[in-house]
C-alpha cells in the first residue's frame, strides 16, 4: 500500500469547530476551543498558514493558500533573512494572480462569451503585492532570520489577505487503510503523527450513502470553521453519510455497511490544538464476513481487560505470509484451504479481530513477517492499548512479536539473542560450546540455523516492585531436530538465567512460544524437569551422524500453564501440542485458562487455517497472578 504525504504541507484546511467527533470531558473543550479559535479567525478574514520548523532539519517549510485558489509550499532555509522569504511569496502571488487572470481571459475568448467578458484584457498587470509579516502587532524585520520570524500567532499578510501562522500543528504524516474490509471485523487504520498523539486525535467514520455514490464525486473538501460536512458533496444527493457514534480510531462495519466504501477523517491533535485533517477512502467497499470463526466463543472469556494483580498472556504463531501465500502452501500444505483464505489481507482481517479479541497484557506472536509487524499488527493493536517489540529473524524475512499493555507495564529493558550468534561468540556459553566440540556434525548444523530469542523486561505501573521477564522463541522446526531444539533451549535457559539472576536477581519467567516440541520429546522434558540425561533418545534424533550425547541441566522450576492440549497445531497431515507458555511456578500462579476452540470448529473446513480461522496454529491464553 503505498505510502501517503504529510498532511498539512499545502493544504489550508479550517478546523470545523463544535466537531462532533467529540470524546466527552477536557478533551471536548480542547475541541471547542479549537473551534472557537478557527472561527475567531474565519471571522477576521484570517486563512492558515502553518509552518513545519524542526531544529534538526536545515529548512522550514510554509504552506498557505492563495487568493487565486492555488496551494503553496515553499521549503526555506531556516538561516535565510526573512526579507527574502517574504520577496519569492510575494513573486508566488504574482505569479498566481496572472494565471487566473490568463485563465479568464481564455473563458473570455470562448464562444458565447458575454460583451463585457473580457473587459480589462490587455491592460497592465497588476503590482507585485505588499507581503509582510506580523507578531504581535509589530512588522517582523527582514533581517530577523526564518527559524525566529516564524513564531506561532503571527500574522502573514499577501495583498488583502491575512493568514493566521500555525507553528508545528499536530500533522497527519501517514495514514492507510487496509486494502480488504469486511463487516464485523476491525478496520484498524495505519496512522503517522507529527506533533500529535493517537489519543489525542479526533476520528469520524463516513460511508457511502448507496453504492458507487462516491465514486464519481470528487474528493471530499475539508470542512470549513463555519461546521460544513461532506455529506452533500456529490450532486444527485449526499455521496458519504455519517456513521453515529463512530468517533473511535478503530471501527467495525456492520452487514448494513456491505457493498459500500467507508471514508476516515482524522484531525490530529496534541491535547493544546488540533492540527489540519486528512481524509482517506477505502480501496473498496466492505464485503461480507466468513461467519463464525474459532474464536469467536474464546472472546466470550476475554471481553474485558484481566483486573490488576493479572496477567492475561498469549502466546500464537500467526503463520508468516511468506509462508502461507505460496504454490507449494496451496498446493501441498493447505491444498483443503481456499487460495483467498490464505492471502494476507484476508487473514489480517481475521487476525486482527481474533488478537484485539483476547485483551491480552502480554502477547507473543511468532512467525510474523516484517512487513506484517510494522504496516499492521503494531499500529492495529496500539489501537488496543499494547505497545509492540520486534525481533527479526537473521537472514529471514520474518520473527518474533511481543506486545505488552501500556496502562500495566512499562518496558525496563531488552535482552534478545540469536541462538548461533549467542552460542558461537557469548562466554556465558562457552561450556556447551565445548561439549557440542565433541560432535562437530552436530555443531555445525546448530550454528547453520537462524532461530532467536526476544526477551523483554517488564515492569508493572501499579506496583513497581513487580517485575517479569517475558521470553519468546520459535524453536527449529524439523521433525528430526530434537537435538538442536534441546541445544537451543539449554542456550536459551542459560541467557535466561543470567538476566533473572545476575541482571535481575529475582524476576520470575514467562516463557512463551513455538517450541515445536510434542509433550513427550526431550525439549519438552528438559525445561519441565530442569535436566536432560545424555542417553536420552533426542540426541540422536537425526541418526548416528549427528549424535551428540550431553548431560544439560537449568536451575528454573518451569510448568506448562496451559498443560497439555490434545492438539496447539492441526494441518492436513500432523496434529499435536507444539506451543506452550511456560511460567516459573514459584512465583506465578494459574488463575483459568481459556478453552481451547472445541474439535468440530478446528475441523469444520477439515483443518487449518481456513476461512474462520487465520493460522495453521491455535493460540494458547491464560490469567496469571503474582503468588
Amino acid at each position: 500500500m503505498g505510502r501517503i504525504g504529510s498532511c498539512g504541507r499545502g493544504s489550508m484546511w479550517r478546523l470545523r469547530a463544535g466537531s462532533s467527533a467529540l470524546r466527552g470531558g477536557a478533551w471536548a473543550r480542547i475541541s471547542q476551543r479549537a473551534g472557537a479559535e478557527a472561527e475567531a479567525a474565519a471571522a477576521a478574514g484570517m486563512e492558515r498558514a502553518v509552518v513545519r520548523c524542526v531544529p534538526s532539519e536545515p529548512k522550514l517549510s510554509l504552506s498557505f493558500a492563495l487568493a487565486d485558489g492555488s496551494h503553496k509550499h515553499m521549503q526555506r532555509d531556516q538561516s535565510e533573512p526573512l526579507g527574502r522569504a517574504l520577496s519569492r511569496i510575494a513573486t508566488n502571488a504574482l505569479k498566481g494572480h496572472a494565471k487566473a487572470a490568463a485563465r479568464k481571459g481564455r473563458r473570455a475568448a470562448e464562444p458565447g462569451a458575454g460583451a463585457g467578458a473580457g473587459a480589462g484584457a490587455g491592460t497592465a498587470g497588476p503590482a507585485e503585492p505588499l507581503v509582510k509579516l506580523y507578531y504581535r502587532e509589530e512588522a517582523v524585520g527582514d533581517d530577523v532570520l526564518n527559524v525566529d520570524a516564524w513564531q506561532d500567532g503571527a500574522v502573514l499578510q499577501i495583498g488583502d489577505v491575512k493568514y493566521k501562522v500555525e507553528r508545528n500543528p499536530p500533522a497527519v504524516t501517514e495514514l492507510q487503510l487496509p486494502r480488504y474490509v469486511m463487516a464485523g471485523f476491525p478496520v484498524c487504520p495505519k496512522l503517522g503523527l507529527e506533533f500529535g498523539e493517537p489519543e489525542r486525535s479526533l476520528f469520524r467514520w463516513f460511508r457511502e450513502a448507496r453504492p458507487g455514490a462516491a465514486a464519481g464525486a470528487p474528493s471530499a473538501a475539508p470542512p470549513s470553521a463555519a461546521g460544513d460536512s461532506p455529506e452533500a458533496e456529490a450532486g444527485a444527493g449526499p455521496a458519504w453519510v455519517e456513521v453515529g457514534g463512530a468517533h473511535e480510531r478503530v471501527f467495525t462495519p456492520s452487514n448494513a455497511d456491505i457493498g459500500l466504501r467507508l471514508k476516515l477523517r482524522c484531525t490530529p491533535g496534541n491535547g493544546q490544538r488540533l492540527g489540519p485533517s486528512r481524509e482517506l477512502e477505502s480501496a473498496g467497499p466492505v464485503e461480507a464476513g466468513p461467519g463464525a470463526c474459532t474464536f469467536d466463543q474464546r472472546h466470550l472469556y476475554t471481553k474485558r481487560v484481566s483486573g490488576d494483580g493479572l496477567v492475561r498472556a498469549v502466546t500464537y504463531n500467526v503463520l508468516a505470509d511468506v509462508y502461507a501465500h505460496t504454490e507449494h502452501s496451496r498446493a501441498v500444505l493447505y491444498p483443503y484451504c481456499a487460495p483467498y483464505a490464505l492471502g494476507l489481507d484476508y487473514r489480517l482481517n481475521l487476525l486482527q479481530k481474533e488478537l484485539s479479541g483476547y485483551s491480552a497484557d502480554v502477547l507473543c506472536l511468532q512467525e510474523v513477517d516484517r512487513a506484517v509487524f510494522h504496516d499492521s499488527l503494531a499500529p492495529a493493536l496500539d489501537a488496543f492499548g499494547l505497545h509492540g517489540l520486534f525481533r527479526l529473524k537473521q537472514h529471514q524475512h520474518e520473527g518474533l512479536a511481543t506486545f505488552f499493555r501500556r496502562d500495566k507495564f512499562r518496558l525496563l529493558a531488552q535482552h534478545d539473542i540469536a541462538y548461533q550468534q549467542a552460542l558461537a561468540g557469548d562466554p556465558l556459553h562457552g561450556a556447551l560450546l565445548e561439549q557440542l566440540g565433541r560432535y562437530p556434525q552436530a555443531r555445525d548444523r546448530v550454528l547453520q540455523r537462524s532461530s532467536a530469542l526476544q526477551v523483554s523486561v517488564l515492569q508493572s505501573t501499579k506496583d513497581s516492585s513487580k517485575k517479569i521477564c517475558v521470553a519468546n522463541t520459535h524453536l527449529y522446526w524439523h521433525p528430526r531436530g530434537g537435538h538442536i531444539r534441546l541445544i537451543q533451549m539449554a542456550v536459551a535457559l542459560t541467557h535466561l538465567k543470567h538476566v533473572t539472576h545476575d541482571l535481575y536477581p529475582g524476576i520470575p519467567v514467562l516463557f512463551c512460544g513455538d517450541f515445536n516440541s510434542t509433550p513427550s520429546t526431550g525439549m519438552y522434558s528438559f525445561v519441565s524437569t530442569g535436566s536432560i540425561s545424555e542417553d536420552h533418545e533426542d540426541w540422536t534424533s537425526n541418526g548416528e551422524e549427528e549424535r551428540c550425547n550431553m548431560s544439560l541441566t537449568h536451575p528454573f522450576r518451569l510448568k506448562s500453564a496451559c498443560g497439555e492440549p490434545a492438539y496447539t497445531n492441526y494441518v492436513g497431515g500432523f496434529h499435536g501440542c507444539l506451543d506452550y507458555i511456560f511460567i516459573d511456578f514459584t512465583a506465578l500462579e494459574v488463575e483459568q485458562v481459556i478453552p481451547m476452540p472445541s474439535h468440530e470448529e478446528v475441523t469444520t473446513h477439515q483443518a487449518l487455517p481456513s476461512v474462520s480461522h487465520p493460522s495453521d496454529h491455535i493460540a494458547l491464553i491464560c490469567d496469571l497472578k503474582w503468588k
